[in-house]
């Protein structure tokens, strides 16, 4: 057991919250199977039904057209690239008459923020894929989206997101989070809203009733203590959702709005009086490791400790400016997501990156804090560019929910329970419709032997073509 400076059974129990220093130094000095342990304690105990989830949802990216220069991005492109584009409503349409057929109920729908679309755009779209597919849930556009909106249309948030509501939006993912810290933000999301902002428009999304998730990107140029004051801020932030309405939460809310007053600068929330109103919160958090393939930031230097020294709170010059990465792998992945549980008390949920991470890490993720697996995304743009190509069906992810030791279950958006695969007719339990059958080479027509239960000769003998090896066709 490592020792500590405190006692981590209140945390564990929920009488206790961490405060920063605890986080810091859980990641630092707790091992990962006793992170892994005492994060799975708390999942337990904020879930303690059989059951871990999953969404079926098609991610749209609608255009990749960007007035952003993030270094960690390969998806995006300028209005002249020949690779440029922006969807249709039929294209867009097509895409989610496919999701249907699969069983699926969500789009989760972000671009590259685009100044040629007007707002018309953005409202033809949504009255449209509401009129159309009127039980597909719109899960759309990102804060950075919104603040960008803001600056091409000259409206507040706020105006825009009653806008967008009323021509179908529901909810608002928490895309483009990546760490608010402004010395790593500014460096590696060029033209990108800052951390501030990002928790406004979420603030204003939470004040007009809107549910959303959220996020953090990790295994960059971050100190361990900007992640960290990433979760404080999502955490801070869920308090002042959460206690909105609610009588006796005053002092904590002006708590918040004192150690964050740039996200209270502007976009300011009048009360109606009314605590029966509905205020959303953050539904779910998740977070992934950066994917240096065909990225900007990717061709920086690997930190070497025996080149760049110690990487948190360096003074070296190539760490501070950027020019030095340090990835993350699966270890770091698992422990950043053991310490987000513990310290992330009140937000329910916390999805897998399967997607970034893989199939076995992302099962291994539900016992170190995960609930649920996400999404089963029939497609996938922005991570696959950066070289990360994992892609999971509904059979796969039920197998690894199941063979992981609890029941799978599709849910919506609001973590409402779709169907529970308890019977034969489960998507991992019944036979496939087509068997997977390895794609070999033939080189020659050797026969090796009859199919298994067939007698040898004769003309129910079966010959089975394999290549040799070491030689060429």
């Amino acid at each position: 057991m490592n020792r500590l400076s405190f006692d981590i059974d209140p945390v564990i129990e929920g009488k206790a919250r961490l405060t920063d220093a605890q986080a810091l130094e859980l990641h630092e000095k707790a091992s990962l199977h006793d992170l892994g342990a005492w994060a799975h304690a708390v999942t337990q105990r904020l879930h303690p039904e059989p059951h871990r989830t999953y969404v079926i949802a098609r991610n749209i990216n609608y255009t990749n057209v960007c007035t952003a220069k993030c270094t960690f991005c390969a998806f995006r492109r300028d209005h002249g690239d020949t690779d440029a584009y922006t969807l249709d409503h039929e294209q867009i349409g097509a895409k989610i008459r496919e999701l249907i057929a699969i069983g699926g109920t969500q789009v989760l729908m972000q671009g590259g923020m685009n100044d040629r679309l007007p707002i018309e755009y953005y409202e033809d779209l949504l009255r449209y894929i509401k009129t159309s597919f009127p039980a597909v849930h719109i899960h759309a556009f990102s804060p950075p989206e919104f603040v960008e909106f803001e600056r091409f249309f000259g409206m507040d948030v706020r105006d825009i997101l009653r806008r967008f509501r009323a021509a179908g939006l529901h909810t608002v993912p928490g895309g483009g989070g990546e760490i608010f810290a402004p010395r790593v933000r500014k460096r590696i999301g060029i033209g990108k809203c800052t951390g501030d902002d990002w928790l406004r428009v979420m603030r204003v999304a939470h004040e007009e009733g809107m549910s959303t998730s959220c996020t953090m990107l990790i295994g960059h140029i971050e100190f361990v203590r900007d992640r960290i004051e990433h979760l404080a801020a999502l955490r801070d932030m869920q308090d002042y959702a959460l206690g909105l309405r609610r009588e006796g939460t005053e002092a904590r809310r002006h708590e918040v709005e004192n150690r964050w007053p740039g996200v209270f600068a502007k976009s300011l929330f009048v009360s109606t009086g009314n605590s029966q109103l509905t205020t959303g919160n953050y539904a779910a958090y998740i977070h992934w490791p950066f994917q240096r393939e065909n990225t900007p930031l990717g061709r920086a230097k690997e930190w070497d400790p025996g080149i760049h020294g110690p990487f948190d709170d360096s003074t070296n010059e190539d760490i501070l400016r950027g020019r030095v990465v340090r990835m993350a792998g699966a270890d770091e992945y698992l422990r950043v997501l053991a310490v987000s549980r513990l310290y992330l008390d009140n937000i329910p949920s916390i999805q897998s990156s399967w997607v970034t991470m893989g199939p076995k890490i992302g099962q291994l993720a539900m016992y170190y804090g995960a609930n649920d697996m996400g999404m089963v995304m029939m497609e996938e743009n922005v991570v696959s560019a950066a070289g990360t190509s994992y892609n999971l069906d509904e059979r796969e992810i039920c197998r690894l929910i199941r063979d992981a030791g609890w029941i799978p279950a599709q849910r919506d958006q609001f973590y409402t329970i779709l169907r529970l695969h308890i019977g034969p007719d489960s998507p991992d339990l019944r036979p496939p419709l087509v068997v997977p059958v390895r794609n070999v080479k033939q080189i020659d027509r050797q026969f090796i032997g009859t199919a298994p239960g067939l007698d040898d000769g004769g003309d129910r003998a079966v010959r089975i073509q394999l290549p040799l090896l070491g030689e060429a066709q």
